[in-house]
């Protein structure tokens, strides 16, 4: 993946982060999105007509991330649609959201990364194609610790009667925010190509390690 070498600064109120140059950024907003995203698709298959065969695909994949970031309260949301040579396109997200919560006396809670981490939930696989989670905390330079977990997860469907689940190589990392209490910018990285998990977790931890708070 060594495309991926060039990357864009995106800048949002009290964030900057940096993406692959050739990931897709659109508004996410229900008013405006799918006109954002036909216009953007067409204009990619422009200019790479290669990708014309995959046209479909890449709409409804970026419609999807753009509906569930938006549910989630995502303050950005990035997105990759790539042609590898094979028969099947490569995807997946990035999203920058910020959260928060109280205790049930009113108290914010910790955002301290050991504490979030001691509340995050360990799942082991019991066999082989099971769903995993692991909980860690990492160094974000510039930034400090913060909380985080990855694995292969299964992900509620947003607003789904049936309560299904998709399965997607999954990574969230909790950067506590300087002066706001119990707030936190979570940085989710997704991808439900689950055979490339290895190469999305570098990925989505090379990106989350450009994160840094505005001045």
């Amino acid at each position: 993946m060594a495309r991926y070498m060039e990357t864009l600064t995106i800048e949002r109120g009290g964030f900057r982060i940096k993406v692959p140059e050739s990931w897709w950024e659109f508004d996410v907003r229900p008013e405006s999105r799918d006109d954002s995203i036909r216009r953007m698709v067409a204009e990619r298959v422009r200019q790479q007509p290669e990708l014309a065969k995959y046209q479909d695909t890449y709409t409804t994949f970026l419609r999807k991330a753009a509906g569930d970031a938006w549910k989630s309260g995502a303050l950005y949301c990035g997105c990759m649609a790539e042609s590898f040579g094979g028969d099947t396109p490569i995807t997946g997200s990035i999203t920058v959201s910020l959260v928060g919560g109280r205790t049930q006396a009113g108290e914010p809670l910790s955002t301290d990364p050991q504490v979030i981490a001691s509340q995050l939930a360990v799942r082991e696989a019991k066999k082989e194609g099971d769903a995993w989670r692991k909980v860690t905390t990492v160094d974000i330079p510039g930034v400090g610790p913060a909380a985080r977990t990855y694995g292969i997860e299964d992900i509620p469907v947003p607003d789904d009667a049936l309560k299904r689940t998709i399965r997607a190589v999954l990574m969230q990392t909790f950067i506590p925010v300087p002066g706001q209490e119990g707030k936190v910018a979570l940085v989710a990285g997704s991808s439900q190509v689950l055979d490339l998990a290895d190469s999305f977790f570098d990925i989505f931890d090379a990106i989350t390690s450009t994160f840094r708070f505005a001045e």
